[in-house]
């Protein structure tokens, strides 16, 4: 089998540098891009000045002011981004048509059978992200690895404005380095149980056999032996429409009754949020629905069309999904249907309420 070459690329926060680039008054100063405050608004993205005060995406608004009073926040202009995400996309089919965008300013591109520059994908993302910076006036950094896990770590690893390579020789030393807390799918809980059970690296977490990690952590412990390993078959998808977008814990203890999954809906929906403020303006986010596994594994879905997408929606739907199963509970997750839109011009509801 070829050795595959993946280039991520990931623009530096993208809405804010196409905002600094047409009006460069706002370059320099704390800038996001989001809904108003008076109106419970969310950050989609913010520039560098303003995550050093602490500043996010998925943050409200009204928080952000807080933390920098100074912060300046300018409405989304989407079709300004699609425009320019529409560009920089030209940009990658003169090398492939292997790629799979994660969203407006991101994605992934399979440059194995590319004959630009002798077939090197480091000198191909050199020549990516000058001709993104000389044609658009921003900035991206890229990754390149053998493989889709590698290359988005690595996209990451020198940014802003960066590039870091990750050889086929080079992966065993550097994933054995890896912190854990880095691996594609490990959140803040699986972090957390990790690191009780003394896995803080990699190279920790290949002292742990399969089935071993499979009884810790279910079916994702299979993926965990993979990635301790720099190994992912996953292939770049240049044809795939999302249907929807979600996010999901798995808890170290059950949750014992309906009550105490109820109190994890807030922190869900804060994540949901800023994975909703990424997608681009091709979706729109349709009906809600949640997933609930119970601690005997059995699990159920629910969702409503015309259910709206706040708190209380969520909680509505997820007491009818508790109460299929009436168990203690292992996983919770919240998601949305998306709606294809296929080159419509709606804008994200998250950024207007």
């Amino acid at each position: 089998m070829t050795q595959r070459k993946i280039i991520h690329v990931d623009c530096d926060c993208f809405y804010a540098a196409i905002e600094m680039r047409d009006d460069p008054s706002l370059a320099q100063k704390p800038l996001a891009v989001g809904g108003s405050a008076d109106r419970r608004g969310v950050i989609a993205t913010c520039n560098y000045e303003a995550r050093a005060y602490g500043v996010r995406s998925a943050m409200s608004s009204r928080h952000a002011l807080k933390l920098c009073p100074d912060l300046t926040i300018v409405k989304p202009r989407m079709d300004a981004y699609k425009e320019a995400s529409k560009e920089i996309q030209t940009i990658f089919r003169d090398y492939t048509d292997l790629i799979e965008p994660l969203s407006l300013d991101e994605a992934y591109l399979d440059v194995s059978e590319c004959s630009h520059f002798g077939g090197s994908a480091t000198r191909i993302a050199q020549d990516i992200r000058r001709r993104v910076s000389n044609q658009l006036h921003i900035t991206v950094s890229a990754g390149v690895a053998p493989n889709k896990f590698l290359a988005k770590i690595a996209s990451d690893w020198k940014k802003p404005n960066g590039l870091f390579v990750i050889t086929p020789d080079q992966v065993e030393d550097f994933v054995s380095q890896l912190q854990v807390s880095k691996l594609h799918g490990v959140g803040k809980v699986t972090a957390d149980k990790l690191a009780r059970l003394g896995i803080e690296d990699c190279l920790q977490l290949r002292e742990w056999n399969k089935l071993a990690l499979v009884r810790e952590f279910g079916s994702f412990g299979e993926r965990l032996w993979s990635l301790a390993r720099g190994i992912d078959d996953r292939a770049v998808q240049n044809d795939s429409r999302r249907q929807s977008i979600s996010v999901e814990n798995t808890y170290d203890v059950d949750l014992p009754d309906l009550s105490s999954c109820l109190a994890k809906l807030p922190e869900l929906m804060d994540t949901l949020a800023g994975r909703i403020a990424r997608i681009d303006s091709s979706y729109r986010a349709g009906k809600p629905f949640v997933k609930v596994k119970f601690h005997d594994f059995t699990q159920t879905t629910l969702e409503q069309a015309g259910a709206g997408r706040d708190l209380e929606s969520y909680q509505q739907l997820l007491t009818q999904a508790f109460n299929r199963g009436g168990k203690p509970v292992r996983l919770l997750g919240i998601g949305v249907r998306l709606l294809d839109l296929s080159g419509g011009n709606e804008q994200l509801e998250l950024f207007s309420r």
